[in-house]
């Protein structure tokens, strides 16, 4: 099953399936989803996927916020660190430019960052590079089954 197909049966169980955009262009990076999308960078709800105690944690994070490594190593205990890209989908299971929080592996924790509260509408990645899920703040929150809200990114406010 890839990833899309994953996310839209994991979507179904919340009502949301139809709110898949599938892009005609790659929406792997913030900088094409939102031009795929036609909107600001800043509506990207990218997911970034760290190591965290043999395992991995996925943040959910506005397209233009950059984490802050002080503030994620409060948060965490350790300082943040990403996984290779050949690693990504091992501990995640989606690709990278597809990953998403939406039926990660099991045992993946989801964390939204605060900088995503300024908006009404966010733009997720939906399981590919090049799909995109069209999301109240409340429906994110809720289907993504995040543990909670997290306040450890820079350079958005």
């Amino acid at each position: 099953m890839t990833g899309t197909e994953k996310v839209f049966h994991y979507l179904t169980g919340f009502g949301l399936e139809q709110r898949i955009l599938t892009l005609t262009q790659s929406s792997a990076t913030v900088g094409l989803a939102a031009q795929a999308l036609g909107c600001p960078e800043a509506l990207i709800a990218k997911t970034l996927s760290f190591e965290l105690n043999g395992g991995a944690i996925l943040l959910v994070a506005a397209g233009d916020a950059k984490v802050d490594n002080q503030k994620y190593k409060a948060q965490f205990g350790t300082k943040p660190k990403m996984p290779r890209p050949e690693a990504v989908e091992a501990l995640t299971g989606f690709q990278p430019g597809g990953v998403c929080p939406f039926a990660p592996k099991e045992g993946v924790k989801v964390y939204l960052d605060i900088s995503l509260k300024r908006f009404e509408t966010v733009y997720p990645a939906g399981g590919s590079g090049n799909t995109a899920v069209k999301l109240s703040l409340p429906e994110l929150e809720a289907a993504s089954r995040a543990e909670k809200w997290v306040d450890v990114c820079k350079n958005w406010q």
